[in-house]
């Protein structure tokens, strides 16, 4: 089966992986927004989940394709099982969004609500997209399709979108060598193709060109590289100029489009609305009640709710922006101003957009724990030598890749956007109590 899309081009689906696209809990994400409430600012931005995850799924493979290019496999079933279980696990990596995709997040459930029994520890925290992820492969029967159809498992598929599922086989292991790492560090990592797809997507439907980047430079750049007794992701060092504009179209993607305002405030608004006593519209641990929690699901509840907030939504009347400013955490503080509109009883939502070049890494120092990914220097008149992230074992020769490129040394403090917002009819009041002119 072939796929038209319009960011790659045709995308071939197997046999084996068509069972797994025509789910319903695959097919549901045809129902969510990728990019949550930028439509509201950028009117074609209405594409969905289910295009992304179907791209995710295509750049996983020529990843797979490109870091294995003079891979010796001992067969050719174990390069096809490990092939088909990192597109399956890049086509399910999004499962779990709910309704708008990250704006509808803060009202999941309990972590412990969804009951997913192959995670390594138990944590007390509320639920995220990942976990829903997660509970969807073990607990409805898409584990089985997974399981029966494919050459790969529904726990396997899991274990390469967390790293936090444990494995305790060798379904991974070829050649003496564990390849869990590379394949999901493909999927999730700071170079992986979740990314290397949804930041180009994202910009040609918005409009915007933050998010163009070299995606086939840089995945015909990827190798993999054995660290002992286990494979990492690597990344030629001709590719590290390119790398360098994926990280920044990534943070000018979050400030200009993500954090947009009027992205935001709708964001709050539906925040409010969940959060009146008395609202009827929840997410719960129930994976058959959650099949069915799409856009359009959200929508009818706002529509037929009498909230204000609901209504605000609906037809489309936000809070307007009075004040914007952007800069270092500590110099962006509004608070003073937000006193004085609350002393003077106007309402006012304020919100703060923090982004930073990296999950992962500041310079010079680790932020979220993931497998680091190297860059292989081609050195004139010598041999391959390695630039490594800190975290693995050095071999001769081998750097930090801070020392490759100053990219994290260059944006390593945060920026943050903060804005108050108030409503349409308060603004000329609110402008004279601040002092200043909406912009």
């Amino acid at each position: 089966m072939e796929v038209r899309d319009p960011i790659h081009g045709a995308i071939r689906v197997s046999g084996s992986e068509r069972d797994v696209v025509d789910h319903p809990f695959v097919q549901r994400l045809r129902g969510i927004r990728a990019t949550g409430f930028a439509a509201m600012a950028f009117p074609s931005a209405t594409h969905t989940r289910y295009g992304h995850c179907l791209g995710v799924m295509h750049l996983a493979g020529r990843a797979f394709d490109s870091a294995y290019q003079d891979w010796p496999f001992t067969s050719a079933d174990a390069r096809h099982r490990l092939r088909e279980t990192v597109r399956l696990a890049a086509l399910c990596h999004d499962l779990g969004h709910s309704p708008f995709s990250h704006c509808t997040e803060f009202a999941m459930p309990p972590l412990a609500d969804l009951q997913i029994p192959w995670l390594a520890r138990a944590e007390s925290r509320k639920a995220t997209h990942e976990d829903y992820t997660l509970a969807i492969l073990a607990n409805t029967d898409l584990c089985e399709t997974l399981d029966q159809r494919t050459a790969s498992s529904a726990r396997h598929v899991a274990a390469l979108i967390s790293g936090d599922i444990v494995v305790d086989d060798d379904f991974f292991v070829d050649g003496g060598l564990d390849h869990r790492r590379v394949l999901s560090q493909i999927v999730s990592s700071e170079l992986d193709v979740d990314r290397l797809d949804y930041l180009v997507r994202d910009a040609v439907f918005s409009g915007a060109r933050y998010g163009q980047v070299d995606v086939d430079w840089l995945i015909s750049h990827m190798q993999a590289h054995p660290v002992e007794g286990h494979v990492t992701l690597g990344l030629d060092a001709r590719a590290l100029y390119a790398f360098d504009d994926f990280l920044i179209a990534r943070h000018h993607m979050f400030l200009m489009v993500y954090f947009h305002h009027k992205s935001v405030v709708y964001e709050e608004i539906l925040k409010r609305f969940v959060r009146e006593p008395g609202c009827a519209w929840t997410l719960s641990g129930d994976l058959d009640d959650y099949l069915f929690r799409d856009d359009t699901d959200l929508i009818a509840h706002l529509r037929r709710s009498d909230s204000e907030w609901a209504r605000r939504v609906v037809e489309r009347r936000p809070f307007t922006r009075i004040l914007e400013v952007h800069g270092a955490p500590d110099e962006v503080d509004l608070s003073a101003e937000a006193e004085r509109l609350q002393a003077e009883g106007i309402d006012f939502i304020a919100a703060g957009s923090t982004g930073r070049l990296s999950r992962y890494e500041t310079y010079g120092q680790k932020r979220r724990k993931a497998p680091r990914i190297m860059v292989l220097e081609r050195v004139p008149s010598a041999p391959r030598r390695q630039v490594q992230l800190p975290g693995l074992d050095a071999e001769p020769d081998v750097t930090a890749l801070a020392n490759a490129t100053r990219i994290f040394q260059r944006y390593a403090d945060a920026r943050r956007v903060a804005r108050l917002f108030v409503p349409p009819e308060q603004l000329g009041r609110a402008e004279h109590v601040l002092g200043v002119k909406a912009p």
